[in-house]
């Protein structure tokens, strides 16, 4: 018995390294999915910059704010989570994954009390909801909001994503052999830091470049 789920592995190591390496793969694809709405923000940035600042004073800073704090706090729990995983630390270490998913789902549902604060102000330009915007430049102002809520909520979707992701490892966790329980940790840590960063990037340039 080599410890493997797949044949095609002689080791639990090699097996653990080539399903990094495809996590690294992964995650390179969509960090440049997410470069790339950046660099159409920044574009527009420059172009309707009074318009975009305007528009972004709009958003809640002390909403934004408190789920920045809560991700970076998620962040030490998974981080946390591959440590116990790594001293063979299992009970421990499922209840690490279960306070990181907890706060992501914090986070979306702080995500959602922002998001119903804004589409009753009328400042969610989506699926035909009605616009309305006493700032100046409203045309520019509609298109800052228009993606704001595409990169937040693809955003949510990847931090969706995540929570899906442990809950399922926590449900299978007492089928899973040591070695499977390591690589799955370490995988979706891997993955839960980079919505992470993700985040800690786009908060700034969404809430506060413009204050």
């Amino acid at each position: 018995m080599s410890g493997t789920e797949s044949v095609a592995f002689d080791t639990p190591q090699r097996e653990r390294r080539a399903g990094t390496f495809a996590m690294w793969v992964f995650i390179g694809s969509e960090a440049m999915l997410f470069g790339a709405i950046f660099l159409v923000f920044l574009f527009a940035h420059i172009d309707f910059g009074p318009a975009f600042a305007a528009a972004s004073k709009h958003l809640s800073l002390p909403l934004g704010t408190f789920n920045t704090a809560v991700l970076i706090t998620s962040s030490f729990t998974m981080a946390l989570a591959h440590m116990l995983a790594l001293h063979r630390r299992w009970r421990a270490t499922v209840w690490a994954l279960a306070a990181t998913s907890a706060l992501g789902g914090c986070f979306l549902v702080v995500k959602g009390v922002e998001y119903g604060k804004e589409i009753h102000e009328g400042l969610a330009p989506l699926l035909g909801l009605p616009f309305h915007y006493t700032g100046p430049d409203p045309v520019h102002a509609e298109f800052f909001f228009g993606l704001y809520f595409t990169m937040t909520s693809l955003h949510a979707l990847h931090l969706i994503g995540g929570i899906v992701v442990i809950a399922g490892m926590i449900a299978l966790w007492r089928t899973a052999s040591p070695a499977s329980r390591l690589r799955r940790v370490v995988a979706v840590g891997l993955y839960w830091h980079f919505v992470d960063i993700v985040w800690v990037f786009m908060f700034p340039v969404l809430y506060l470049i413009n204050r």
